[in-house]
């Protein structure tokens, strides 16, 4: 990145200080250099182990009625209002031939050198893009020029850097149509745009190419790769100017009113968008995450400091241009009060206006996921992916209707709000080792913040505890947890997985130390939680292990794979996006690797049931710099899609450090016009 740059947009206070394969630029434009600030997460709730003190099938009807069954192909959780129990109806019929009947059969890969630049799938597979950053998607858009960008143009091309994507096909084409949902997180404004061009037009084209995208797509037949189909009439680009409209409690409230929106009701655009997940009626979730780093605010007030608001300039400056990325303006205040939330989108209705969900509660949502409970209660989970915060769950008020799709998409509207606390069953747990008893496990309880439209956190309100949500949560003495990303039910058994991610100071510079569902101090690796609700999927309590404790048993003693050989494993770090295929083996994505394995960031399957529990097999590596994002497994099709976001994050325009998607063959001359520059991109890999 060039010195030009850097100044323009105060990018780096994180070089040196980054380990692994984890960049600095992506620290500075990703999270708002969370890590090298103070914890936001300071509360003293209590802990159950402070060692510092001592279902319905992959392709299934959503209930669009005349309008025909949605085929949706899932990489997410979506199941039947049947129960989802092991054994049970709610079983998909795949799954009841056995986690291993996948017709997705592969060798695994060797790990990759984080320096390579390149897509490296098993033997017998190929891979091509289905749409990249700056693609047209509407009649009439320019093509991509990196040389001679617009917000003009960009508004009406693919956005930067997807994160959750998913495929949905729609009705009555034989599987040959589809839409692609993207959403785009974050731009690299040092690699995107040359240093000569003005600062006003990065901001504008940058700010342009946030968002979401929805693209049709098409392909001769189920055996051919997509394509997308520029002008199609679903494609949709939703931008900072689109209005969402705020359902919930909050809505209405005196919190969210600002000089452009007096009732409190309307929002322009969404921010920081992560991960996400795929409702039983067909539309499309996606997580406001780190909406911190586009505000500036006073900085002093507790409010502030838990969600990381500060006074210092933003990375991107659009506070020059828009009053209301300052809330220190008179008029707003409240702006930053609009952002975090779970946004829903229908993909198949291009006029429809988008809704942000205030009943989620508002934090840094990774994402969040639906399955409907064995009452027909809708449930959703969600992350707060930052050190120290938690896990959360939703319950709805009103029931799942079977065809009536109006009314589901009504139902994350109003609801129960609930937070997680952990207890551990190992009287001799010790920080890093196996417990005696041969497994991480124990139980917990979701304890409550809003139920049945009260507050029960003693002196909020319910609008307080839902846009205020952390520090609600911190007084009712949940778990702190090490960054719970993608939270994923599964639609076979029912069990719900959470990737956490890492926490590198856990048990340092006076942090809570390890427990037994966060088992390493200085967690550089990562690990996942396996939840079994005691009750069905609305219970108040639970039942937990640890899947998988993350790292390179070669040279960590302190990894775990459910019992299976470590020395038979695919060595996984850092993990980030979950999926499942429909025999039901988890799909992990993983983001950053700042431990000792510092190899690229991939995909890995793992087998969750018989003897092969805990079995992790490496299926794909992302060029330099790059993270695995939006994984969706279409294994009865012998087909993987995956977003690659942020290649070559630590070059500059005029020294880019990888070319991915358009490589050229070595010692070939580029194609005239061939644009030399990474461009984030969702691929698809298929035997071919």
């Amino acid at each position: 990145m060039s010195e030009t740059t850097n100044r323009k947009f105060n990018l780096l206070p994180m070089l040196g200080h980054t380990k692994g394969k984890r960049s600095a630029v992506t620290c500075a434009l990703k999270c708002d250099n969370a890590c090298a600030g103070d914890v936001c997460n300071t509360s003293s709730n209590s802990y159950f182990r402070d060692i510092a003190s001592a279902t319905m099938s992959r392709r299934a009807a959503l209930g669009f009625g005349a309008a025909g069954a949605l085929a949706v192909v899932l990489g997410s959780a979506v199941t039947s209002a049947e129960p989802a129990v092991a054994g049970g109806p709610g079983l998909a019929p795949a799954a009841k031939e056995g986690f291993g009947a996948s017709k997705l059969k592969f060798t695994p890969i060797a790990p990759v050198d984080k320096l390579v630049d390149a897509v490296t799938v098993p033997e017998g597979f190929t891979w091509q893009p289905v749409i990249r950053w700056g693609e047209p998607i509407f009649n009439g858009t320019p093509d991509f020029d990196i040389n001679n960008q617009t917000a003009a143009a960009q508004e009406k091309q693919f956005g930067y850097n997807n994160d959750y994507s998913d495929i949905i096909e729609i009705p009555d084409t034989k599987g040959r149509r589809a839409v692609l949902f993207a959403n785009h997180e974050y731009t690299n404004e040092g690699i995107m745009f040359p240093a000569t061009m003005p600062a006003a037009q990065m901001r504008a084209v940058g700010q342009a190419a946030h968002g979401l995208s929805v693209v049709e797509l098409e392909r001769k037949n189920t055996t051919k790769p997509w394509t997308y189909v520029k002008g199609a009439p679903l494609n949709r680009r939703f931008l900072n100017s689109t209005t969402y409209e705020l359902t919930g409690p909050v809505a209405g409230s005196s919190l969210v009113k600002t000089a452009d929106d007096k009732a409190g009701r309307f929002i322009k655009g969404t921010l920081g968008n992560c991960s996400g997940g795929t409702t039983p009626w067909g539309t499309i979730l996606s997580g406001e995450e780190n909406f911190n780093g586009y505000f500036v605010a006073p900085g002093t007030s507790d409010y502030d400091k838990r969600y990381g608001l500060t006074s210092k300039a933003t990375a991107r400056q659009w506070e020059i241009d828009e009053d209301r990325f300052d809330t220190r303006k008179p008029g707003y205040e409240n702006e930053a009060n609009r952002f975090g939330y779970i946004v829903e989108v229908d993909p198949f209705d291009p006029t429809s206006t988008p809704k942000k969900h205030s009943s989620l509660g508002r934090f840094k949502h990774e994402g969040a996921n639906v399955i409907i409970a064995e009452n027909g209660k809708v449930v959703a989970y969600s992350g707060d992916d930052e050190r120290f915060d938690y896990l959360y769950k939703f319950v709805s008020r009103d029931f799942y209707k079977e065809g009536d799709r109006k009314h589901n998409m009504t139902l994350l509207s109003a609801g129960d709000l609930y937070v997680a606390k952990f207890t551990g069953n190992s009287a001799d747990f010790k920080a890093g080792e196996v417990p005696a008893d041969g497994a991480f496990d124990g139980t917990g309880q979701w304890l409550p913040l809003v139920v049945n439209g009260e507050s029960k956190v003693d002196k909020m309100s319910v609008e307080e505890v839902l846009v205020y949500t952390r520090l609600a949560a911190d007084t009712v003495g949940p778990t702190k947890m090490d960054r719970c990303e993608d939270v994923q039910p599964s639609l076979h058994t029912g069990k719900v997985y959470v990737a956490c991610t890492n926490n590198s100071k856990r048990g340092i510079e006076g942090n809570v130390f390890a427990d037994e569902a966060n088992p390493r101090n200085k967690n550089k690796d990562g690990h996942i939680v396996e939840i079994t609700e005691a009750g069905g999927q609305d219970s108040t309590t639970f039942a937990w292990n640890l899947l998988i404790v993350c790292g390179d048993p070669a040279v960590d003693k302190s990894t775990y794979f459910s019992g299976f050989p470590a020395d038979q494993v695919s060595p996984i770090s850092c993990p980030d996006n979950l999926a499942f295929d429909s025999v039901g083996n988890l799909w992990i994505s993983t983001d950053g690797a700042p431990s000792a394995i510092q190899k690229a960031d991939g995909l890995f399957k793992v087998t969750l049931e018989g003897a092969e529990r805990g079995k992790v097999e490496q299926f794909l590596a992302v060029p330099r710099e790059a993270e695995t994002c939006g994984p969706i497994v279409h294994d009865e099709e012998r087909t993987v899609f995956v977003s690659v976001q942020h290649p070559g994050e630590d070059g500059s325009f005029a020294a880019q450090r990888s070319f991915f998607p358009d490589y050229v063959a070595e010692g070939a001359t580029p194609a005239r016009g061939q644009v030399r520059a990474p461009r984030p991109s969702v691929i698809q890999v298929f035997r071919g």
